[in-house]
This record gives structure tokens, sequence and C-alpha cells, in this order.
């Protein structure tokens, strides 16, 4: 027998995710997917799901959720501050990164995420979806992935299996809170001046208020094109930073276009992708330019490091 959530508040930007949808790109559909990957993946290892399950991400704000039917093991991932109340009106304050059995009637308020943008919830069997595409995940613009392509809404209905096989578990660990943020070379790292490059790796750039999921634009040292502030459209990667005419960047996130005209100066590595999209709008952060080899030993670090919570 399916459970099932009541939304009484639908929180901001709520929305279901997985890891991705991939091989799509040449139809003009990016892979999408879970922002922070690994905090939705801590979120299923938390309730002792399949790590490819579909999760609830939310932005700054999470849903308020009542178990209208069943019991549900939950977990909550991220900096997050959120509420258990009992059907009796008892409440208590949750714990981040762990996992908890809610019982028939009881509410989940999950109020804001704390010094950065996205959190995760997951529910121990699954929530009741099919793929699009190949895929749970979804893209807004589009309308592509379950629930019609769109965000989840106020008195809607979540189902899901209700499975109760694991305990509760709490999973600790470290992310790294600096504002460093490894690249490497982009494919069009020649068309700036030798002083933007140098500006570009040596000063601070702020998150600016344009920022979702399909890119966030940074302010700061103006960068200099010296061949052509456009190019021919090619294919775009996730990560990819754009230099457009007014010379300031704009990094190119999960719900990226597939094709873009403006040259790229550089590429963020996968390992630090994470900590990139969860700075807040007014945070810094600093470009370090490293090479292949280094990109490609810090991504297996970064799956070591899921793999062993």
């Amino acid at each position: 027998m399916k459970s099932i959530f009541l939304i009484e508040r639908q929180g901001v930007n709520t929305t279901f995710q997985d890891k991705g949808r991939f091989g799509f790109q040449h139809l003009g559909i990016p892979p999408s997917g879970s922002m922070d990957n690994f905090l939705s993946q801590v979120a299923n290892k938390l309730v002792g799901n399949n790590l490819d399950q579909a999760v609830i991400e939310f932005a700054y704000q999470g849903p308020l959720l009542k178990l209208n039917s069943g019991t549900a093991h939950v977990s909550i991932a991220g900096n997050v501050k959120f509420e258990i109340i009992k059907k009796n009106g008892k409440s208590s304050e949750g714990l981040s990164n762990s996992s908890f059995y809610l019982e028939e009637g009881d509410k989940l308020d999950i109020t804001s995420t704390v010094k950065s943008i996205y959190g995760y919830l997951a529910v121990e069997g699954g929530f009741s979806l099919k793929k699009v595409s190949e895929s749970y995940s979804t893209l807004l613009k589009a309308k592509i992935g379950p629930n019609k392509g769109e965000k989840l809404s106020n008195k809607q209905e979540i189902f899901f299996y209700g499975t109760k096989n694991n305990k509760n578990k709490r999973i600790l660990f470290e992310k790294e809170e600096n504002e460093i943020i490894r690249v490497i070379e982009g494919q069009q790292a020649d068309y700036f001046s030798k002083k933007s490059i140098d500006d570009f790796y040596s000063k601070e750039y702020k998150v600016t208020n344009l920022i979702d999921r399909m890119g966030a634009r940074l302010e700061g040292s103006k960068l200099e094109n010296i061949k052509s502030p456009n190019i021919k459209s090619e294919g775009i990667s996730k990560g990819s930073i754009q230099v457009p005419g007014d010379g300031q960047p704009i990094v190119l996130l999960s719900d990226h276009p597939t094709i873009g005209g403006y040259p790229k100066i550089a590429n963020v590595i996968t390992a630090d992708y994470d900590k990139l999209v969860q700075k807040t709008p007014g945070s810094k952060l600093k470009f370090k330019l490293v090479n292949l080899f280094v990109a490609e030993n810090a991504f297996q670090d970064y799956i070591k490091k899921i793999n062993i919570l």
C-alpha cells in the first residue's frame, strides 16, 4: 500500500530530481538532475535507497508536508532547518543529514536552508513516479519530467512506497566551504587579454541575484575580449563559464542550454560543482586553474567520498 504526503506549502522551486538525464543533448535537452549531486545521494543513502532514486529538491525554503496516509522513513540532506510536528501538536527541531520516521497525521515543515541554496528530501522505497526520457529529473523550462515537468504545488498529493526496513541513520561528513572553485581552461581562453586572464584567476567574483538552475551571473573584474565577443554556436557542458560582451562571466548550471555562442574562458571541474551551486547571492568566490590530471583525480576522490558514506 502506498503512503501519501499532502503539500500544505510548496516551498521554493520544489521539484523531483535524480542524477540527471544523459544522452539527449543532441536533441536540445540538458542533463538537469540534482544541483548538489553529493547531497542528493546522501539523502538516498540515509534511507537505504538505490542512489538512482528520485529525491525532492528545494531551494531556500522547502515544503510543508502532511503525511495523510501510511508511514514514512524520511531523510533531509543539506544545511537545512526543519521541524517535525506530531499529530498531537508537539513539535521538535529536526537534525539535518539524518533520517527519521513519520506516522499518519504527522507534519514535516522545512523552513529554510542555511548559508546555502539547495536541500534534499528522500523517502525509503522511493516516490511513485515514471521516468521521462530515462530520468526522474524535472526540466522546468521545457516541462520535461515527472509531475508533467512542473514544480510541486500546494494541495498536491505525493505518492510513495512507505517501506520501513531500515533504521534511523545520521551521516557525518565535511563539505569544503571555502571560496576557491577549481576550473580547467576553456576552449576560447585565448580570446581574452593576458591581463584579463590574470584578473580572472587572482581577483574575487561575486554571485549576483541572477542565479537559477540554468546559470549564475557573476560580477567582478571586466574581462577584455581581444578577438570577438561571439563565436559560432557550439555544444556546452555543465560548468562552462561563458563571457558575453559586457565582460562579466556566466557559469552555466544543470539546466543550461545545450549550445551557446559566447567564448568560454574556463569550465568548473565536477568535484567543485556542488560547492559552486550552493553559493548564495552576494557570496564571493575565486577561480583556480588546474590541469586535467588534477581534475580527474579530484573527481575520483569525490566518487570515493560518496561511496564510503
